[in-house]
């Protein structure tokens, strides 16, 4: 089985990180990367997620989403995962030249390849749970399906 392995925007395949810079519409909202939308999503206060949304980079505005000092809702840890399927899925619907690069996978397996996180990625020797991998090939299949 084919690996497709991605991590860094500037690398192959960096369209793939949450942190490329592609703005997503969601509720009526522009938020400039799917990196932006989530980490506004933690958050209880509509001024953080404010806050977050206006951060000039993804790096801050994941900076701002991981600051404990923000009370964060009380559900994230139940909810998190969908919230990042929905944010996946609108970039790679949003985007025609997206969605066509995903496609392109076929049914390779799909891994963020980072030693920083063994829960969104393979936490770098691949014994990760690799959910961002896992939700763009879900988001793959929807798209594909929708191909027919």
């Amino acid at each position: 089985m084919e690996i497709i392995k991605f991590y860094s925007v500037v690398d192959e395949y960096g369209e793939f990180s949450n942190f490329a810079k592609y703005p997503i519409k969601m509720n009526g909202v522009t938020w400039p990367t799917t990196e932006h939308y989530f980490q506004a999503m933690k958050m209880v206060s509509p001024q953080n997620q404010k806050k977050i949304r206006n951060a000039k980079t993804a790096m801050q505005a994941a900076r701002i989403g991981r600051d404990r000092k923000n009370k964060r809702r009380r559900d994230w840890e139940s909810c998190k995962v969908e919230i990042m399927r929905k944010a996946v899925l609108a970039k790679f619907s949003q985007y025609q030249e997206l969605k066509e690069l995903l496609l392109s996978t076929h049914q390779a397996k799909i891994v963020e390849h980072t030693v920083n996180d063994d829960y969104w990625g393979d936490g770098g020797d691949g014994k990760g749970k690799n959910m961002l991998g896992r939700i763009l090939m879900q988001v793959r299949d929807i798209l594909a399906k929708e191909e027919r």
